[in-house]
């Protein structure tokens, strides 16, 4: 079949096969250009390791330290000759170029929340590796089935305690507005801590080291997101942020239960990038647009690859302990948020409007980043010729 992208609001329902391959291998490329850093762990667990910031967690310590690496996602197959997801065609690329460099690399497919799959995790670590001495923990998702009480509960995008009202915009016309949003009750923001805060990750950490599967010293990383006052209303102050500040009371705990094995744990607030995560959270997208055009004119710009290489490089193996903020946080974001970086953006924020967005921003660049998240606009793609939307992943398991 031949597929073209089609875009429904915030996400693409359709995905490249050979175009998510493509962006693959140049992220690949990138991490062998940097070269091998000592002492990168060698048996890595990535639970929502399919896109974003957490396959590039696969595809650095795979490519850059020769990691054996284990993933954890819920994504989508090819079914009745239909695409399957971009994180399926990102894991099919990710293992085959693993395997045909002679790495261990195995997925797991099914809900990460759930202890089937922490069990099936751990079963699939003490068979294969025995211990792994680095756990990401990447996972993004709108709703979560709590397994023990069997709720499920859905995160929202809201203020708290008051209503919201700032620009933003639709990417696809690239028409500025004003949104309003009204704040979110008692039982959304428990909701949404309950889906994006610290607890499965947690239990996940938990189940691992009573199942004996954490090697000495091992480390854990969650992912966060702090950003600039314009979006504070509704990221940080918002019910985004309450889950966050949980994710961060969980890594002190976590931190002080593998203090007896000599590991750490520690949340690592990253830059603001276009992903499928990003992109439904308003005026994050108008924000971003504004953000690209300024740090790529400074030379500063970077993509999920070269943030998590640097985390890597840097911070997390470069000899030492990684130097934290005030709250205990690693800050990838150092450069994003660099004052004049701010100002600037924080300059321009009030003049954008429909007509000057394609002048005063990267709108064009947001939208080629966007797609390419699901395969398309990769150089060298035949996107006219016809494509077996059917890719095995060579070790899945469901």
């Amino acid at each position: 079949m031949i597929i073209q992208p089609k875009v429904r609001g915030f996400i693409c329902v359709t995905a490249h096969p050979t175009g998510c391959a493509a962006h693959i291998q140049q992220q690949i490329d990138y991490v062998q250009h940097k070269g091998s850093p000592s002492g990168m762990p060698k048996r890595v667990l990535v639970i929502g390791a399919s896109t974003g910031y957490g396959l590039a967690s696969r595809i650095v310590p795979a490519f850059a330290g020769g990691a054996a690496t284990l993933g954890i996602f819920f994504e989508r197959p090819s079914e009745n000759g239909k695409p399957a997801s971009a994180g399926w065609y990102n894991s099919c690329a990710f293992e085959k170029a693993a395997h045909a460099k002679g790495l261990y690399a195995k997925s797991i497919n099914g809900d990460a929340y759930s202890e089937a799959i922490k069990q099936q995790t751990i079963e699939t670590i003490r068979e294969d590796l025995g211990t792994v001495d680095l756990v990401v923990y990447s996972l993004a998702s709108p709703r979560r089935t709590h397994p023990t009480t069997g709720v499920t509960c859905k995160s929202v995008l809201k203020p708290i305690g008051s209503s919201f009202t700032a620009k933003t915009v639709d990417t696809d016309r690239g028409v500025v507005s004003d949104i309003s949003i009204e704040p979110a009750n008692e039982q959304e923001i428990a909701d949404t801590v309950s889906v994006m805060g610290g607890e499965d990750w947690e239990m996940w950490i938990s189940a691992l080291s009573e199942a004996g599967v954490l090697a000495p010293g091992a480390k854990t990383v969650a992912y966060s997101y702090i950003g600039p006052d314009l979006t504070w209303a509704i990221y940080r102050n918002g019910t985004i942020g309450r889950a966050k500040e949980d994710l961060e009371a969980s890594a002190k705990r976590i931190h002080n239960s593998l203090s007896g094995l000599g590991g750490a744990a520690y949340v690592s607030v990253n830059k603001a990038l276009v992903t499928q995560a990003s992109s439904a959270i308003p005026v994050v997208p108008l924000y971003i647009s504004l953000l690209y055009k300024i740090m790529k004119e400074r030379g500063l710009h970077e993509g999920c690859i070269e943030q998590v290489q640097r985390l890597f490089a840097e911070r997390l193996y470069n000899g030492a302990s990684p130097q934290l903020d005030d709250a205990g946080r690693i800050r990838i974001d150092d450069w994003e948020m660099r004052p004049e970086i701010q100002a600037a953006v924080a300059a321009l924020w009030p003049s954008v409007t429909t007509e000057n967005l394609p002048q005063i921003s990267d709108i064009v660049g947001y939208r080629e980043e966007f797609l390419r998240l699901f395969g398309f606009g990769l150089p060298g793609i035949a996107y006219d010729a016809e494509v077996d939307p059917a890719v095995p992943l060579p070790c899945a398991s469901a």
